[in-house]
């Protein structure tokens, strides 16, 4: 009931583009502070477990580390991203978008996944000022030995809880 989730293969590797739609009340800015990398994101992506921004290029642009928890009983262990993250003015709203680097070593328990390139596009609707639509293209390829049944549920289902986590946090 929050979010409304697509998927189309890939052209950037063998997996899915997701595309990830639904309004929440809320302007763009706090929705998207809560969204990039920084203080919020911690206290509300359930998945997410741990976040270092490693590099600071400018205000908006970073180089992150982050690591997410194990999902579905673990058959999906632990993963770790190192992503360049970029935020800025799109149109009316703002987007933040990012990709995965290859940088520095894999901390041990974890999988490196990849983040090919993703977005958020956060924009105002014109006729109710107090809300926002939310649309991500993430295309996550998580690696490791899994079953691809196993990484589609974990993404639909993961991108319509970060919705409604989203919701309760910005409440």
């Amino acid at each position: 009931k929050d979010a409304t989730v697509w998927r189309k293969p890939s052209e950037e590797f063998s997996g899915y583009l997701y595309k990830a739609q639904g309004v929440v009340e809320d302007v763009t800015n706090r929705i998207v502070d809560h969204i990039r990398p920084g203080p919020y994101r911690l206290d509300w992506d359930s998945l997410m477990t741990s976040m270092d921004i490693m590099e600071t290029f400018e205000e908006n642009c970073c180089v992150m580390r982050y690591t997410t928890a194990g999902q579905l009983w673990n058959i999906i262990a632990p993963r770790e991203f190192v992503d360049f993250s970029y935020t800025t003015s799109y149109e009316d709203g703002l987007l933040t978008c990012g990709i995965s680097l290859d940088y520095g070593e894999v901390r041990p328990n974890f999988v490196r996944g990849f983040n090919h390139p993703c977005g958020w596009f956060c924009v105002p609707l014109k006729d109710s000022p107090g809300y926002s639509l939310l649309t991500g293209y993430i295309q996550t390829e998580l690696r490791g030995m899994l079953p691809q049944s196993a990484v589609d549920t974990a993404m639909s289902s993961t991108l319509a809880n970060f919705y409604s986590d989203l919701k309760k946090a910005l409440k």
